[in-house]
């Protein structure tokens, strides 16, 4: 007997279930289920849409749940309860009876006549008597937690770190979709062209105000657009392109980028040094040396080599002092890529930071000595927390005399009225880009 083909919001379930029950990453069960379930533009968005937004508003959902939802609760009715109440109380388009039908009928195909008559009798009550009023929270801390799902004490370390007002605009923040962002490739072509062509394709997009050569698009999906696909631009987030920018590179230098997969700063560093000189990109995985292959060749570049290593070896097969800049794109929390990755901030737990912290060091350590005197590493991250980011500063100047923090000399001019200190944190509210801390140290000559 041939499968009737899934709904929509039964393929959502079936997603909430695989990152709540095996931690899985959202953003990658999400495209798989578009990709094999063969889904319409349409679909996929709503699919994006009610995955992602339950995900992100989680623990307000089950603040609202918790009067009408007593007893325990199968992780899946859970599951199903978030998914009809976030668009209940979210989405205005889409009728309250058309939402408690379904998961009325979903709750039948997936279990017995009792779990379909409980949730019918939960969400009704929620229809008739409204979600009860987040004002009843009274302290700070746990209201900003409860009414922007994000768990208590990330909220707590933001507050002690950014302030109550920050903090809060951080976490309204991190629940809204990131604009899309691409990033042009210069070798090839001019900003102004390729918005032409972009309009002749169809799309809606805009010039970024931030980056000089980055584009929003604010309608249709860019990797379906020749644009894309002849390597005139390239998927980036605003905050990432700002590294090119810091690692000033000049025309014929040697580049080390240690943590390079998918490719974005890669192929933006290989575009600034306009195919000259070499950069040299280093992934721990082989598996994903693919994508910086593909990237380098769609976009037309050929000063790039690959090799899957863990950059704490680099030391084994690069010489002392061979490289003119390096970048240290660690890995870390995340926490600055909330909207992109919502199940993240509810899987860290705060002594996962300073776990991070030794490996972040590591790196650093291990390709200090490849660098020329005179030259510049620059240390980013695609997190928000201080004690993550300074911290790590702190202890690498500690540890290595012979190198010095130096200014962010060459960001775009609204990037560098960020910087505090020679640094730079974005926060996710700043301009809209992605939550990024980036450094530059600066190897003494003497």
């Amino acid at each position: 007997m041939k499968q009737s083909k899934k709904s929509v919001r039964e393929l959502a379930l079936d997603l909430l279930e695989a990152v709540e029950k095996n931690q899985s990453y959202s953003n990658l069960l999400l495209n798989s289920a578009i990709e094999k379930n063969r889904l319409s533009s349409r679909d996929a968005g709503l699919l994006t849409e009610l995955t992602y937004g339950t995900i992100q508003r989680k623990m307000t959902l089950d603040y609202y749940l918790a009067p009408f939802a007593k007893k325990k609760l199968e992780s899946w009715v859970r599951q199903l309860l978030r998914l009809s109440l976030y668009q209940m109380v979210y989405l205005d388009k889409i009728p309250e009876r058309a939402v408690i039908h379904e998961a009325v009928e979903l709750a039948k195909k997936r279990g017995h006549k009792g779990i379909s008559g409980l949730v019918n009798g939960i969400l009704r009550s929620i229809q008739r008597e409204g979600v009860p009023s987040l004002d009843e929270i009274k302290e700070p801390a746990e209201r900003i937690s409860i009414e922007t799902s994000h768990p208590l004490w990330l909220v707590k370390r933001w507050i002690m770190q950014f302030g109550e007002e920050r903090t809060k605009s951080m976490c309204q923040t991190n629940l809204m979709a990131p604009t899309q962002s691409i990033r042009v490739n210069t070798t090839k072509a001019s900003r102004e062209a390729v918005l032409e062509l972009l309009k002749q394709e169809g799309y809606e997009a805009e010039p970024s105000d931030m980056v000089p050569e980055a584009i929003h698009i604010l309608k249709g999906n860019i990797a379906q657009s020749d644009v894309f696909k002849t390597g005139l631009a390239t998927i980036q987030d605003e905050s990432s392109m700002l590294v090119a920018y810091a690692l000033d590179v000049q025309t014929g230098q040697t580049v080390l980028d240690t943590c390079a997969a998918p490719g974005g700063k890669t192929t933006h560093i290989a575009e600034k040094l306009n195919n000259t000189g070499k950069v040299s990109a280093l992934d721990l995985h082989e598996h994903k040396m693919k994508f910086i292959h593909e990237n380098a060749s769609r976009l037309g570049l050929a000063n790039i080599e690959t090799k899957a290593l863990d950059s704490r070896k680099a030391g084994e097969i690069f010489e002392e002092e061979s490289f003119d800049r390096i970048l240290v794109d660690a890995p870390c929390s995340g926490l600055g890529v909330l909207r992109r990755k919502p199940d993240i901030k509810y899987v860290k737990k705060e002594e996962d930071l300073l776990s991070l912290q030794k490996v972040q060091l590591d790196i650093l350590h291990a390709v200090s000595p490849l660098l020329t005197k005179g030259g510049s590493l620059v240390y980013s991250t695609c997190t928000v927390d201080k004690e993550e980011n300074l911290g790590t500063v702190e202890k690498f100047l500690e540890n290595h005399s012979d190198f010095e923090l130096a200014t962010l000399e060459g960001l775009p001019q609204s990037a560098a009225a960020l910087t505090e200190n020679g640094m730079l944190q974005v926060l996710p509210q700043d301009f809209g880009g992605d939550g990024f801390f980036i450094c530059k140290f600066r190897k003494k000559v003497q």
